[in-house]
């Protein structure tokens, strides 16, 4: 899956040490250039006999600002141009109108909007000044552009974005067929729910990396240690303090002896940032188990 939001980041889904992003939105159809020279397709130049392709970068002089191609108005290379301009002009409804998660945001209010509005504005931060758009391939109703958008590590790769024509305008295909139905049904309200879902696999995730940071902090200093202690160790991100970003609280409690703990993840907001409480033990061997359970946003006791 290619990113068209650029790198891991678009919402947060990997490591809860950079923005929270709503996330699936980057849940791009495609693949990145070694994935598409993998599968025998090198991108713009590899069009199938009934296709047309934007030329390279020889005719670069009538190419728009940013671009090694010409750029039809209204075209594919077009309408991934105009995505990223909104995207990062902080325009987030005619961004994302732009692509098939139209249906997610055509019922939101802007005050509904507003509540992603963090998550967004992280996002246009990260998006270049100028997107370098150096292919477009079109065949009948489908669409393929490449260009160079960040990637692992906010490095500059070729992806690749697929779009589909509808009607008379180009859409962005940002998610497969299975999360387009689930878009049509759930309407304004699969952005929350996408957003639930996410905080609560990362609390998960997050319950086990403290798991790992009390371990490895044991070995170095024969007892466990508080949040705090694990955040300046730099075993722990800074943002685990707060629920602004991570949607979540947490809490590590320590036996009186220090040599054991437990750590809780419960929702700062149950039912918008998340539904399920969490809790990590140790069993008899001291090996770590996370467990989760629905009781109304309150704290798993021990």
């Amino acid at each position: 899956m290619v990113n068209i939001f650029g790198s891991t980041r678009f919402a947060r889904l990997r490591s809860l040490t950079v923005p929270t992003l709503i996330l699936a939105l980057c849940a791009m159809q495609g693949c990145t250039s070694k994935e598409s020279a993998a599968n025998g397709n090198t991108g713009a130049n590899s069009a199938p006999a009934n296709a047309t392709t934007g030329v390279n970068s020889a005719n670069a002089e009538t190419a728009p600002k940013g671009a090694t191609i010409p750029i039809d108005p209204n075209g594919p290379a077009d309408t991934v141009r105009v995505f990223y301009k909104n995207l990062r002009e902080k325009k987030f409804r005619e961004a994302i109108f732009l692509t098939n998660l139209r249906p997610a945001v055509e019922g939101l209010t802007e005050a509904e909007l507003g509540e992603f509005s963090l998550d967004f504005a992280k996002l246009a931060g990260q998006i270049p000044a100028e997107i370098e758009i150096n292919g477009e391939v079109v065949s009948g109703d489908k669409a393929t552009v490449t260009a160079n958008l960040p990637g692992k590590e906010d490095k500059s790769e070729t992806q690749k974005i697929n779009l589909q024509r509808s009607g008379d305008v180009w859409m962005i295909q940002t998610v497969d067929d299975a999360a387009q139905k689930r878009i049509q049904k759930e309407g304004k309200q699969y952005f929350y729910n996408l957003r639930i879902e996410t905080h609560q696999d990362e609390a998960k995730k997050m319950l086990e990396r403290i798991s790992k940071a009390e371990l490895a902090y044991s070995i170095q200093n024969g007892r466990c240690a508080d949040l705090e202690t694990l955040i300046v160790g730099g075993l722990l991100p800074e943002d685990i303090k707060t629920s602004e970003s991570t949607g979540y609280t947490y809490a590590v409690t320590l036996t009186t002896d220090g040599k054991s703990y437990y750590a809780t993840a419960t929702p700062a907001e149950y039912g918008k940032s998340g539904k399920l409480s969490y809790i990590l033990k140790l069993d008899a061997k001291g090996i770590s188990h996370v467990t989760g359970k629905d009781n109304g946003g309150k704290v798993l006791a021990r």
